[in-house]
Order: structure tokens, then sequence, then C-alpha cells
């Protein structure tokens, strides 16, 4: 329903700006009391504040939420959304940013309209479909919000699974555990090639004992880290290689070409021992 009068509103909140924002406020502070240890008074009352100008100035020009005239508003909400959604509110709290600032606004509508039932019921409706949209556009921030920390996350969790570790002089181990994809072999081979420039190592044991199954995915990714780490000037020795795996990859038909494959990582230690000139005796007790 279009509102001859669309500044009806926004004269409104003008007048009454202060009682809306306390109440607002009150209302704010009583459905986050669970959650002051995230956002305190002062910022609420900051962030109430701000919104509400910024709902004011955009309401006096148009009451289309997606309209230019809400770009500060939604500009607000969006700031609040993503910093809630990184401090692990709920979508419902989130949200409730908007929707509870309802109560006050419509109480102040019938307040001060109430002797005009058209234009209350114009203002009341503006002011339904403005905070139903801005309500929406806040979850939909929120969301992408989440997705960003859960995204974050996984990388993170992407380089801490993938530790590359010094076992011995000249050489180091990455020892794998869960599911390798082509988003993990980046991060694999990256963390391998610059752990093997940082120490100067010429041999490279990937071990994949926590590895729970291997396809031609799998092996062609191990193959493309062998390649880069040879480029890089050092010899890789997969470890980990229990029955089952040498049957699959048998089985598919993988060529490991001239990579040399052992059964335990205590085993590719000592042929990588080897390979740069030492050895692991055991100490005569009798000395």
């Amino acid at each position: 329903m279009a509102s001859p009068q669309p500044s009806r509103l926004a004269e409104v909140v003008g007048r009454s700006e202060q009682p809306i924002l306390q109440e607002w406020l009150r209302l704010q502070s009583e459905s986050l009391s669970r959650r002051r240890d995230l956002v305190s008074d002062t910022d609420l009352g900051e962030q109430c504040r701000g919104f509400l100008a910024a709902f004011r100035k955009a309401a006096a020009q148009s009451i289309d939420a997606r309209s230019g005239a809400w770009d500060e508003a939604r500009g607000i909400l969006a700031d609040i959304s993503t910093a809630r959604a990184g401090q692990g509110f709920t979508p419902s709290e989130t949200a409730s940013f908007v929707f509870s600032l309802k109560q006050p606004l419509f109480l102040r509508l019938r307040q001060e309209l109430a002797g005009d039932a058209a234009a209350l019921a114009d203002a009341a409706w503006e002011a339904t479909a403005i905070l139903d949209g801005l309500g929406l556009y806040t979850t939909e921030v929120y969301q992408k919000g989440r997705e960003a920390v859960i995204a974050r996350q996984q990388e993170e969790l992407l380089e801490l699974s993938t530790p590359v570790v010094q076992l011995w002089k000249n050489v180091v181990a990455l020892p794998l555990i869960g599911t390798l994809d082509s988003a993990r072999t980046q991060v694999v081979m990256e963390s391998l090639l610059q752990q093997i420039v940082n120490s100067g190592a010429a041999v490279a044991i990937i071990d994949i004992t926590g590895v729970p199954t291997v396809d031609t995915l799998v092996a062609q990714h191990l193959l493309k880290t062998v390649a880069a780490a040879r480029l890089m000037g050092a010899e890789c020795i997969i470890s980990g290689i229990r029955p089952q795996i040498a049957q699959t990859i048998v089985h598919l038909g993988v060529n490991l070409g001239d990579v040399i494959t052992k059964a335990s990582l205590a085993d590719a230690l000592a042929v990588a021992l080897e390979r740069t000139g030492l050895t692991v005796v055991p100490i005569d007790p009798a000395r």
C-alpha cells in the first residue's frame, strides 16, 4: 500500500527519537543479557543510536529499504552482522537487532497518530516493510559472515593438519592424516617446499599412515608433491604403505615411477639417513 506521505514515519521518529531509542536499548539489553561478555552497553548504545539516526534520514527519502537512501543504514547493519557472526551470535540474536525496533516504533506511531487511522495504517505498513526487509538483509550478511568464518577455520585446520618436521639434519618429514584432496594438496605442497627451502633438506619423507584410503586422485596428488619436491632438489620417500593400500595402488594401475616407498616411517628414515651418508648403530654397553 503506497503512502501519500512517505515522510510521515520519519517525522514521528524524529520527534520521538530519544524515547524510541531508550525503549529499544532496554529491549536489546534484555534479549542480550546472556551475551554481555560479547557486547558492552557502550557499544550497543552506539550501534542503536547510529542505526536509528540513519533510519530516520532514509525514511524521509524512501520507504524502499533496497534503495540508495538506505545505504548508510545497510552499511551499519552489515558491520554489526559481520561482527556478530565472528563473535558467535546466533542468526536470531543478530536479526533481533532490527526486529526488536518494531515494538517501540509501533508504540510511538500509535501514540502520535492515534487520531488519524489512515495515517497510522500507512506508517505502520511502511515501518513493517522496511524493518522486515532490513531484517532479511541482516540475516543474509550474517550468513555470509559465518561462511567466511568457517572457510577461514578450514584453512587454519588445513595448515595445522600438515606440519612439516625435521627428523634429522637434511631430513624432513610430512605426516599426513585424513583425506587428501586438491585443496589440501596445495597446502601440503607449499608447506613441504617452504620447509625444504628453510632447512636445505636433501630428503623428504611423506608419511601416509594416517590417510584412510588411497585412490587414483590421491595417488596423483602424491606424485605432484613428489615432483615439486624434486624440482627443489630434494628426494622423496613415501612411507606408510600398508598391505591394503599397496593392493589398491596395484589394482588401480597407478605408476609411482621411481618413487621410493616404505611400509613404515622408521624404514623410510633409515633409507633417508643412508642417502645422506649417515647410519644409526646400537651403542655397545661394554664400552
